[in-house]
């Protein structure tokens, strides 16, 4: 199904999981320090902006106060049913379907953000790509990992056509099931809302690069794959200028 097709607006809230462990880990190495016990004891996210939403083969401008920017390779669950207090073991019931998610971030703001101790904020405000298909969960039925809202699914990553990252969705350490029991404690959810994953291992250049780069340049293309969910294509455009702002309705128009 096309996002254009849903039978419900889209999307009304975006929370992001972190709930790939290897990623965890090789984030939390970068910055000196182990994996804090707490994320062990239940799965935790941030909002991001949903003004800021790009569709497949998009031009996703480089935003002017970074020198840094990467892709994130993701999956996103969209809420189909209005459910509160939802328990995991039923969470795939409120599920109308999974497709792919690019989490852009600007490292080096997101960095100075989270020393600060309150983000990702503004280095995750400026973009998220989704697409180009919502697959619902009975297309993917033979993949299923035996957990709750968790599948046997490649995650490919390719920029300018040479792959870059490698995972597979069986490998989340926090079920689809368990995000949305978290999500949900005592706050209701509705049709229409997205809960993404977290990057899965490797899934950015953060982690391969060791978080110094080589970064994302104006002109590349990015390409996020997901067995059965297909491929979301994205161009890097050029810095825009301080004074724009990024949206479904503000593109750069010229990649090149």
């Amino acid at each position: 199904m096309k996002l254009t097709d849903l039978p419900f607006s889209f999307p009304k809230s975006l929370r992001d999981f972190y709930a790939f462990e290897q990623h965890v880990k090789t984030a939390n190495q970068n910055r000196g320090r182990e994996v804090p016990e707490e994320w062990y004891e239940f799965p935790v996210f941030y909002f991001s902006n949903v003004t800021a939403i790009y569709d497949p083969e998009d031009v996703i401008p480089y935003p002017s106060y970074s020198e840094a920017l990467d892709y994130e390779l993701e999956i996103a669950c969209v809420i189909g049913k209005e459910g509160r207090n939802i328990k995991a073991e039923d969470a795939e019931d409120y599920i109308f379907g999974y497709m792919i998610f690019n989490d852009w971030s600007a490292r080096d703001m997101q960095r100075k953000e989270m020393k600060v101790g309150l983000g990702p904020a503004k280095g995750k405000d400026f973009a998220s790509s989704f697409g180009p298909y919502l697959v619902t969960p009975d297309e993917l039925v033979d993949r299923h990992a035996g957990r709750s809202g968790v599948y046997d699914l490649e995650m490919v990553a390719r920029v300018n056509g040479v792959e870059r990252s490698r995972g597979n969705m069986k490998d989340l350490y926090w079920s689809f099931g368990q995000m949305l029991e978290r999500a949900s404690q005592d706050v209701t959810l509705y049709p229409g809302e997205v809960i993404g994953s977290g990057t899965v291992g490797t899934g950015c250049l953060l982690e391969t690069t060791k978080g110094v780069g080589p970064w994302l340049q104006p002109g590349d293309v990015v390409e996020l794959e997901i067995e059965r969910l297909g491929i979301l294509r994205n161009f890097i455009g050029e810095k825009i200028e301080p004074q724009r702002r990024g949206g479904r309705r503000e593109r750069v128009k010229d990649a090149d």
